[in-house]
Formats: C-alpha cells, structure tokens, sequence
C-alpha cells in the first residue's frame, strides 16, 4: 500500500548515551574526587574554614581541569576526523571506480549479492556530495554532519563536574563544621548518580546505586585515614 509505514514495536534505550551519559559521569567523578579531598582534609584534624576552602579549590581545579582535558580531547579527534574525511573526499575525486568498488565491497562484506551491491553503490556515488558523507560513515563510522564540539563537551564537564563537586562542600559553604553533613548529601548524591548509570547497562537501579555509594565510600575512607595519619604526624 503506498504510503504505509511499518509499524515499530519495540523501542531501544539510547545506547549511545546522548547528552545523559556524560552528565552523570561528570557530576559522579565531581563528586567522587571532591568528597574524597574534604574527607582527607578533614581528616587531618582541619577547621571547617580550612575543609571549606580545600573543597572549594578542589571544585575549581577539577571543573577547568575536566573542561580543559575534554576540550583537548574532542577537538584533536574531531581534527583528526576532518583530515580523514578529506583524504576520502580527494580519494573520490581522483578514483572515483576504486572507490566505487571499494564501497560495494563494504556491502557485500556485510551479506548484500555482490551484483546488487554494486548497484546501491553506483546510485549512491551518483552526487559527489553524497559519496563522500557516505564513506565517511561507512569506512570511518562517524557522521560528517555531526561531529561533537570541543566547546559543548568542554561546557557539559565543566557544568556537570561542578555540580557534583558541590554537593560535598555545599554544608560547609552553609556552616557545617563537621563532616557528618556532608557525607550524608555525598551519599545521596552518589547513590542517586549510581542508579541513573543502570540506564546505560543492564544492572537495577538498587544494585548500580548501592555499588557507586560503596566505591565512592571507599574512597573517601581511604583519603580520611590518609589525611588523619599524616595530620597526626605533622602535628
């Protein structure tokens, strides 16, 4: 029937994560990191005015250190993939025929009859415009159209580690002088990271929460034993 479309269904978690995944990564490794520092200094034996500025220093630190490293990352893997895209583009231009093949072989490699998959391949290379985006996907797999942004990633770890980092500090900031308060708004926050990550895996909500609480427990109980001994030696 023209125009009928087939129906889906089903429906796929977003595997690839979109704007989600690496939000909650950085606020957990905010989190994580800064909770830990406070835990260390605090247990040196600290004032409250002291844990504060460690925890406030560690947050500024991290949050231009994730931008920074994030920021490099993607803009040399997005400089990397422009120069591949234009080998291909010249590639296109200067054996159009070797190119033609090569993209039929890429079809009948994935179980298209090699006459058929040639044909796909000659209607596809028919726009230049159009061959080269199609190789690109095919033998690279990235989206020419869609590449990621060195200022977005920068912009989303700097934003989302800042956030985590806080919530630790936040007590302090509001006259907290032990550490009691913040470990309490640490353990929900990591718990809470926790069990969002079970979006991205097969594992319950319980199990993934649960899980990132203890790690992130460990963790500050190591830099808290780490910090008391060697506030204790140097007093």
């Amino acid at each position: 029937m023209a125009g009928h479309r087939t129906e889906i269904h089903h429906q796929h978690r977003d595997v690839t994560g979109g704007w989600l995944r690496p939000a909650v990564f950085g606020v957990m490794d905010g989190l994580v990191s800064n909770f830990a520092l406070i835990a260390g200094v605090a247990g040196g034996g600290a004032g409250a005015g002291t844990v504060a500025l460690a925890g406030f220093a560690g947050l500024v630190a991290g949050a231009f250190s994730m931008a920074t490293g994030e920021y490099t990352s993607v803009a040399a893997q997005t400089e990397l993939t422009r120069a591949e895209i234009a080998v291909e583009q010249a590639e296109i231009r200067k054996r159009p025929a070797a190119e033609l093949r090569e993209l039929a072989e890429l079809y009948e490699a994935r179980g298209v009859e090699p006459a058929l998959a040639r044909r796909v391949a000659e209607q596809l290379s028919r726009d230049p415009e159009q061959a080269w985006r199609i190789h690109a996907r095919e033998e690279l797999g990235v989206d020419p159209d869609d590449l990621p942004s060195p200022w977005t990633a920068a912009g989303s770890s700097f934003a989302s580690f800042t956030v985590g980092a806080l919530l630790p500090l936040l007590p302090y900031l509001l006259g907290a002088a032990s550490l009691l308060a913040a470990a309490i708004l640490a353990g929900l926050g990591l718990f809470t990271t926790g069990a969002l990550t079970s979006r991205f895996t097969n594992r319950g909500w319980l199990y993934a929460g649960a899980r990132q609480l203890l790690l992130g427990a460990a963790a500050a109980a190591v830099t808290f034993g780490v910090g008391a001994a060697v506030g204790t030696g140097l007093s």
